[in-house]
């Protein structure tokens, strides 16, 4: 079983109950969107940093267990840019996934963080963009193993983006309730998984914090 949380920070602003999250939840990766990298600490409780974006203001981070996994590579990733980018430049790396050996089951994975577009962006261009970043994935090698959680700013219309996920050969897992609901008229799911040889056997949103975005907890087994 894996267990992976993403949370989106917003603007780091939830950064401070990170370590209650992660030994609370007993994870093996953490995920992070919208942290300030210049203030991650090296170790999250029981969880080793593998690193972080570097160009963003808005950055992506990964974490993971020192004592379950053997972290090969981490890369981050430019996707396509909205014109909200090339207008604001919030995030220059929209991906940013790590490729680790599984001691406990010598299995070989790319876990990643990822953030879409605003919804000032259409969700065509956000579709390129996750199909970007599976492409991305797999180029780092190994097995045909992922998994890819985060902010996919996808609260429409997601029937059409899981029918182009399954055309992929990629499964789409929302969580049990709603993400994102800062607003009493603007709220939904947001925060979804992407896998590739893995059974997503559960999604729970977990409680609200600082963040205007619920973080999601994420188990899965190997296919």
């Amino acid at each position: 079983m894996l267990r992976v949380i993403s949370y989106n920070l917003r603007k780091n602003h939830a950064s401070d109950e990170l370590v209650d999250l992660a030994q609370d939840s007993e994870i093996d990766m953490l995920c992070l969107q919208e942290c300030d990298a210049a203030e991650l600490p090296d170790t999250v409780g029981h969880l080793h940093l593998a690193d972080s974006t570097k160009g963003n203001r808005l950055g992506l981070a990964m974490y993971y267990r020192q004592d379950r996994f053997t972290a090969l590579e981490t890369k981050a990733f430019a996707l396509k840019k909205s014109m909200h980018d090339r207008m604001l430049a919030p995030a220059h790396e929209r991906l940013i996934a790590t490729r680790l050996i599984d001691r406990e089951t010598n299995r070989n994975l790319a876990i990643a963080s990822f953030h879409a577009a605003p919804l000032t962006a259409s969700n065509s261009l956000r579709r390129k963009q996750i199909h970007a970043a599976h492409v991305e994935m797999l180029s780092m090698g190994g097995e045909l193993v992922t998994l890819m959680v985060g902010d996919f700013n996808y609260p429409f219309f997601r029937k059409n983006l899981t029918e182009h996920m399954n055309k992929t050969g990629y499964d789409l897992t929302m969580s049990d309730s709603r993400t994102y609901t800062r607003y009493k008229v603007f709220k939904g799911h947001f925060d979804f998984a992407t896998s590739l040889g893995l059974d997503i056997t559960n999604v729970e949103t977990l409680p609200r914090g600082k963040s205007d975005h619920m973080p999601i907890l994420i188990s899965a087994e190997y296919l």
